[in-house]
């Protein structure tokens, strides 16, 4: 196979030709009026999925993320979260750039944090030298956790603590669907203990571009808003939504796929005497770390050499990300390369 396989990352996908020709027979409006039947169509069905009241359909998961951190808080404000969480080391600073708050960091497990770390990071709301803790963030599946998934009575309790102590609870849902792949939690459980959760469509699922965030209405009216200040007003996104849509349809039960083929390369790895440790496999991402001996760099060139991409993700950590256009006809030259190393 001649063929670049690309592992860096499942936003590397590319739309099927059935998801090409769904979305070219979408009906269209212009959504900044909410005159997109098709935007109207995608938001709506998550909303239903997740139980939840609103949905809103944004260009990224950054943008998701960034316009509920909005609607959560006030400048001077706090956002606590895990020390590895997207919304802190790669949304370029948007928590303190767009919303003007600082942030809390935990150190939890894999991206996983307790009510424990919670309750010690919770300012004095009536110490004026403070900020004020608003916003609770968690990511599920946590990224640099490994893909990491969250226990959901874990999250239930940590929802509880948030309501007793009057702050929101969003969810960073990026990769939530290959977390239920993982463990069977059905959407509206997530619904049922988060304020807003933001949903990425153009990862494992395979669309090309977009996120869906999701609330009750009086916070989506809100992030309507926010999301015009923020530039992100699209207009005849239909044919962007349409591809959400059939993702949503079609693609779910694939991701069973990519979590065998992570776990497939992982075993692999683990019998060879250059990998130092591999983070536990439950999703579709795949972290471990090579040994002093075997540099970083010429093992990402031996790979390179045989049309395979994988990413640097610190120091003698590479990241594989399995996907939809990974296949097993892939993952049989994956597998021969590494033992081959």
């Amino acid at each position: 196979m001649n063929k670049m396989i690309d592992l860096r990352s499942d936003t590397v996908t590319r739309p099927s030709a059935e998801m090409l020709a769904y979305m070219m027979k979408a009906e269209v409006g212009d959504d900044v009026f909410g005159e997109d039947p098709t935007v109207n169509a995608l938001e709506e069905y998550l909303a239903s999925m997740f139980g939840m009241e609103s949905g809103l359909f944004t260009p990224s998961g950054t943008a998701a993320n960034q316009i509920a951190i909005k609607i959560h808080t006030q400048p001077g404000d706090e956002v606590i979260c895990d020390q590895t969480a997207h919304v802190y080391l790669f949304e370029a600073g948007g928590i303190a750039f767009n919303s003007g708050c600082s942030v809390r960091l935990l150190n939890g497990d894999r991206g996983r944090f307790n009510i424990k770390q919670l309750e010690t990071a919770l300012n004095d709301p009536d110490d004026i030298h403070e900020p004020v803790s608003r916003l609770v963030v968690a990511e599920n599946t946590s990224n640099r956790g490994g893909g990491s998934v969250w226990d959901y009575d874990d999250l239930r309790e940590i929802s509880e603590f948030t309501g007793q102590h009057k702050l929101a609870f969003h969810l960073d849902g990026a990769r939530l669907f290959n977390a239920i792949t993982w463990d069977g939690t059905q959407p509206e459980n997530y619904g049922r203990i988060f304020d807003t959760i933001s949903i990425c469509l153009s990862k494992g699922l395979g669309a090309p571009v977009g996120s869906v965030l999701l609330g009750n209405h009086e916070m989506m009216k809100k992030a309507r808003r926010i999301r015009k200040l923020f530039g992100g007003g699209m207009r005849q996104a239909g044919y962007l939504a349409a591809a959400g849509l059939f993702a949503l349809q079609h693609n779910i039960p694939l991701l069973k796929d990519d979590l065998r083929r992570a776990q497939t390369i992982a075993k692999s790895l683990s019998q060879k005497s250059f990998i130092d440790s591999i983070l536990p496999v439950e999703s579709n991402i795949l972290i471990f770390t090579l040994n002093k001996d075997f540099p970083s760099d010429n093992f990402l060139h031996i790979l390179q050499q045989n049309n395979i991409l994988a990413l640097p993700f610190g120091s003698q950590t590479i990241r594989f990300v399995t996907h939809l256009d990974f296949n097993d006809e892939m993952l049989e030259v994956v597998v021969n390369v590494l033992k081959a190393i």
